[in-house]
């Protein structure tokens, strides 16, 4: 059954829909360049926040090498699922952790996860590529399969401040690349998990001069 929707067709064929794309994209020191140099920087702090032996899902697929460092930390005593809505990604992600029994890559929708539930949630990179209104499910979908004591940990695209040197090249990308991520800006991912998040406690820091945020919600 196809599960592509809309946006996805019509926003990110280009980037997630082509295999010539995804050849190139899907390269470590090209989401290094992408992030302006933070990537790694950004999957440390995830890698931080886990611990070996946890079960952790991973809603979406993510190009270079972040789902190889996830399984790694969890290793062969943890569990790492992965899903994606795109059977190509979900394909490539197969291949790069076919090494590695932990990790477990399969189709499917970040906004109608399983009802299993996890260690952590590692979002990374996700909510930018989505409308609003799928924002507002994927949110309080990836909470949902929090156990008690576990977090969810969202990684994505801030506000940077407003003299950051970056903020005229950002704008004109979201503007004519990533129309879904400016939403980011004004709006905080807490907002997005609507009577979800009382059940949650909240953290957020900001990195590069706020171009990033990483958010923690601990479910209490």
């Amino acid at each position: 059954m196809d599960l592509l929707p809309a946006y996805l067709r019509d926003v990110y064929s280009w980037a997630y829909l082509s295999p010539r794309s995804a050849g190139f994209f899907d390269r470590q020191f090209v989401v290094q360049c992408i992030l302006w140099g933070n990537a790694q920087r950004l999957i440390d702090g995830v890698l931080a926040m886990l611990e070996p032996g946890e079960k952790v899902f991973q809603p979406a697929a993510v190009y270079g090498t972040f789902s190889r460092q996830v399984a790694q930390k969890v290793g062969s005593s943890g569990r790492l699922e992965i899903r994606d809505i795109a059977p190509l990604q979900v394909g490539l992600t197969r291949r790069k952790v076919a090494d590695l029994a932990q990790a477990h890559v399969a189709l499917g929708n970040a906004a109608d996860p399983d009802d299993d539930v996890y260690d952590a949630v590692t979002c990374f990179f996700l909510l930018h590529e989505v409308p609003d209104e799928v924002k507002r499910q994927v949110v309080p979908a990836m909470l949902r399969i929090v156990r008690p004591g576990g977090k969810a940990i969202f990684v994505d695209y801030h506000r940077p401040h407003r003299v950051h040197p970056l903020k005229p090249v950002m704008k004109q990308i979201f503007r004519h690349l990533e129309p879904f991520a400016m939403s980011l800006g004004s709006q905080e991912i807490e907002f997005l998990a609507g009577s979800a998040a009382a059940d949650f406690v909240w953290s957020k820091s900001t990195h590069f001069g706020g171009m990033y945020q990483t958010v923690i919600a601990q479910r209490q």
